[in-house]
Formats: structure tokens, sequence, C-alpha cells
């Protein structure tokens, strides 16, 4: 067949995840119109700048950033690794985005180069666990927001609320009601596919922008800007080598904090126009927002503490969601309060909705489509109950910082197959093969030196887990990357090709290779759309 021919062959789809485009030589066992090469590529640096401010911009962003200026160190000093610790995150997820942008393929599929054609269900279905857990968890937290502004306006529900007597596993009627509600909003915006989601972010982030500055405008003009702090941390501040300490520990958790959405940034850089698009908005929408974030939170938090005072036990108030619910000015509370419920709409969709739905569409592309990925996750977000595991420190302790251990060597095992060992190059086609001679074929579709290298990895981190101090453990994303990255490269360096591959030594099915640069290297053959490559 002549390249030409097999140009017309190749024929478009249109689905929830994008227009994509399918050629006959991919099998249907690893190929649905969700995860095929992607036809145009559109989104700008401002449409990844909007996916950052809608990551950022959540309930639990809030908290977290706020938590950072309570470490009992100088204001300067949480700055210092605050700022080194996103510029450390913005250079990792440039280096994740790159493969995904070149093939124009999600996160799961861009793992085949590394772990093999079947392979790629292990990172898929641990991301995508990790992320079920989450949707459930910020879902929860969110519905929060609902109960709370229904009992400002109907305080006769305050019987079927927290504090009353009407559960249901855990929960009570009123939050049901919000979760259920909560719930079914995301859900509408994930069914409507990918175009909606980037519409939805596009509006949502600089939205939420505008209420944030109003609402730490409106504390600090009642609080005065005199009780504005930088420091929210309570007792004698941490001096010496312990302020070092600290410094470090902030700096570990600011990376580990982004490490979710970092591993699978791919399912979003895949629609971005150029990999200078990506990295432009990987640039405004990390350092620089996050930055400007969390100043924008601190404010926030320290003016709050002298309006609204502390909580029962003394504390100040980070959960914003508590802080507008406590304003006495009934309309600046309800808006307050619909903001960051809409924020986390946000987030969850593109950290922990998007994602799943690529994961596990991967496992069985013929059965389980982008929209189907989607919804098994946000079931199972419900089968969880995550009200009882939030409420239980050591089960979401054990459980989330086991799988996050995981992650650390599946990025460095990434990064090291696509940067070290296979030269950033990509063979498109080959992702959708299950030729022997395909270049990740491996193994039967495995290979075994991925598959060694991601349990010889998560053995320390997940040590440091059970084992380790709490300042040990906010390391285990570094532990397990740098694990994952010199195992499994001396694995691919000094491994004998029977090993990774067989009896089959691999070679090229396809005459089209994604080069470094981003551009296509063809050998006899002309490129047909972004991404895909064409056999002869």
């Amino acid at each position: 067949m002549t390249a030409s021919a097999n140009s017309a062959a190749a024929t478009a789809h249109h689905s929830a995840a994008g227009e994509s485009v399918i050629k006959p030589g991919y099998d249907p066992s690893l190929t649905n119109e969700d995860l095929a090469p992607l036809k145009e590529q559109k989104w700008t640096w401002y449409n990844i700048f909007a996916f950052w401010m809608s990551d950022v911009h959540s309930v639990g962003g809030y908290v977290f950033a706020g938590s950072l200026f309570a470490l009992g160190i100088a204001a300067w000093q949480v700055l210092v690794a605050l700022v080194v610790g996103i510029v450390a995150v913005n250079l990792l997820c440039n280096l994740v985005a790159k493969p995904s942008q070149q093939a124009g393929v999600p996160y799961p599929v861009t793992t085949r180069i590394c772990f093999g054609i079947k392979g790629a269900n292990i990172p898929a279905i641990i991301r995508g666990l990790i992320a079920v857990v989450w949707y459930g968890i910020q879902t929860y937290l969110a519905s929060v927001a609902f109960g709370l502004l229904a009992l400002k306006f109907w305080p006769s529900l305050a019987q079927y609320g927290e504090d009353g007597s009407h559960f249901f596993l855990g929960l009570s009627w009123v939050g049901w009601g919000g979760f259920i509600l909560m719930w079914v909003l995301q859900a509408l915006v994930f069914w409507n596919g990918m175009d909606t989601i980037r519409k939805f972010i596009d509006f949502c982030g600089p939205a939420v922008y505008v209420v944030m500055i109003l609402l730490a405008g409106y504390l600090i003009y009642k609080a005065g800007w005199s009780n504005v702090s930088f420091d929210l941390s309570a007792g004698t501040p941490t001096v010496g080598w312990g302020s070092v300490t600290a410094m470090i520990s902030a700096f570990a958790l600011v990376v580990s904090y982004f490490s979710g959405p970092m591993l699978n940034f791919g399912d979003f850089s895949r629609y971005g126009r150029t990999f200078g698009e990506v990295k432009k908005g990987n640039f405004w929408g990390l350092p620089v927002n996050f930055l400007f974030f969390s100043i924008l939170v601190v404010c926030t938090v320290s003016a709050g503490a002298t309006v609204i005072g502390h909580d029962a036990d003394g504390n100040i108030i980070t959960d914003p969601v508590h802080i507008v619910d406590q304003i006495d000015n009934t309309t600046a509370a309800v808006l307050g309060v619909l903001t960051f419920a809409i924020a986390t709409i946000g987030i969850n969709i593109v950290a922990n909705f998007v994602s799943p739905a690529f994961d596990f569409s991967n496992v069985a592309p013929t059965k389980i489509s982008w929209r189907m990925g989607g919804m098994i996750a946000a079931v199972g977000s419900v089968v969880i109950t995550p009200w009882n595991l939030f409420n239980n420190p050591s089960a979401i302790h054990y459980t989330m910082d086991t799988l996050g251990a995981v992650i650390g060597p599946l990025f460095g095992i990434l990064i090291a197959d696509y940067y070290l060992v296979k030269k950033q190059k990509i063979v498109v086609d080959d992702l959708f093969s299950i030729k022997p001679e395909g270049a990740y074929f491996y193994r039967n579709g495995w290979n075994p030196v991925a598959v060694i290298s991601v349990i010889l990895a998560s053995l320390l981190p997940i040590s440091f887990v059970i084992w380790g101090t709490s300042f040990q453990a906010s390391f285990t994303w570094f532990m397990g990357a740098a694990a994952g990255l010199v195992i499994y490269y001396l694995g691919m360096r000094l491994a004998p090709a029977s090993f990774v591959h067989g009896k089959t030594g691999a070679t090229s099915t396809s005459d089209i290779a994604v080069s470094a640069d981003g551009t296509t290297a063809p050998m006899d053959a002309t490129l047909d759309t972004a991404g895909a490559s064409s056999d002869s």
C-alpha cells in the first residue's frame, strides 16, 4: 500500500475527548476515538494557564497554602520555599508534558513507550484509583458549602444537618443533599466533553480570582492593614536548624501537593498547539499564579482571624467556606460559598475526573469510552464514602500516602525512558500496534524492566510511609522518582535484549517518528495529521 493510499484510509472520529485520527493498522484492543492521536491540537497558553488556575483555586488549595504560613517559620522563609518548590513543579511539568504534546495522546497511552502496550495499564490503574479517592474527598469538601448555605436560609433544617440525628452511612441528610448536588453538577460539565471543560475552566479561573480579591479586600478593610500578618503560626517561632528543615519540608510539600496532576498532565498538554504554548501556560499558571494565590490566601486568612475570630479550639480558620459562612454580610457569604463550590468543581474535573476517564478507558478501549471511564470514577467516589475516609486521619494517611509513594516511581520511569533511553522520539503508530516487532511490544506487551522498576522503587517510599516520621514521609515522591529513574535507566542499559523483548527483537513498524523538536521525521512517507504517522 502506498503512503497516499494509507493517508486516505485514515479516518477522523469526533468524540467527547476531541477529534482524533484512527488508522487501519491500529488494533481495536488498544484504540478508541478518545485515546487515538488528535487530528488538531488547538489549546493556547491561556487554556493551560486557566487549567492551573482551576487546579489551584480550590478549598483544598486554600487550606494547603494557608498551612504553609503556619509552619512556624518566618514569612520570607515560607516564600522562598514556596517559590523554589513551584519553580521545580513548573520544570517537572514541562518534562512530563512533552511526549503527550508531541504525539497528541493522553498520559496512559504515553506510558506505553516504557511499560509496553499492555503494561501501561499499571500506571493507568494506579493513577485512576488515586483520582477516584480524591474526587470523592474534593466533592465532599465542596458539598459542605451547599449544606452551610441551606442552613443559613432554612435554619429549620438543622435537625437534618451535622448537629442533628438523621444520618445515613455516616453523612447527614443535608450533607447527602449537598454531595449529590455537587456530584450531578460535575457530571454534567464532564459529560459535555473536553471542549465544554475547556470553556468552563477558561471562565471559572479568572472569575474565582475576582471574588477572592473582593473577599480579601473586604476582610482587610474590616480588619485594618495593621492586623494582617504573614505569620499564621501559633507559639514560639522555629529558629536555627529547625527553621531550615521546615523550609525543606515546605518545599517538598509543594512538589508533593502537585504530584498527582503533574503525573497525568499529558492528558491536557496533548491539546497544546505547540510545546512552546504549553511551557508559557505552565509559567503563568504555576510560579506566577500560585505565588499570587498564596499571598492572597494568607492575607484573607490573617484578616479573617481579626474579623470573624478563631474556631472553637482557638485555631485560625483556614477553610474559605467556613470563613465566608461567618461573614455578617449575607450577600457576601452566599457569593463566597458558591464561588468556592464552583472552584472545587473546576479542580475536581481537571485533576480527578478527566484523568481516570482516560486511565480506565485505556484498560479496555473497546468496552470503556472516555465518558464511561469518568462515570466509573464518579460512582466509585460514592462507594468509598469519602466523608468517612476524610474524617479518619489514619486511614487517609496510609491509603493516600501509600498510593502517592508509587506516583514518584511512575514519574521517574517515564522521564528516564523518554529523555534518556528513547532520546525524545516516539513511534506513534506502534503505540497502537500489537505486532510482536512493534517498538512497544516488549515481552508480550509488557516491559519487565519497567514492572520490576516500579516495584523496587516503591518499596523505599512506602517503608517511610509506614515506619518513618512525618518529615521523612514528605519526601516519598522524591525518593520514588529518583529510585524509579535510576533503576529503570540502569535496567534498560544493562539488561540483555532477550530479557526486555523476549525472542522477537523490536523494530519500528511506522515510517514516521516524532522527533525531539516536535516535528515529524519521515523516512519514505508523509504525515497526514498532527501526531499520526503513515505506514507504507
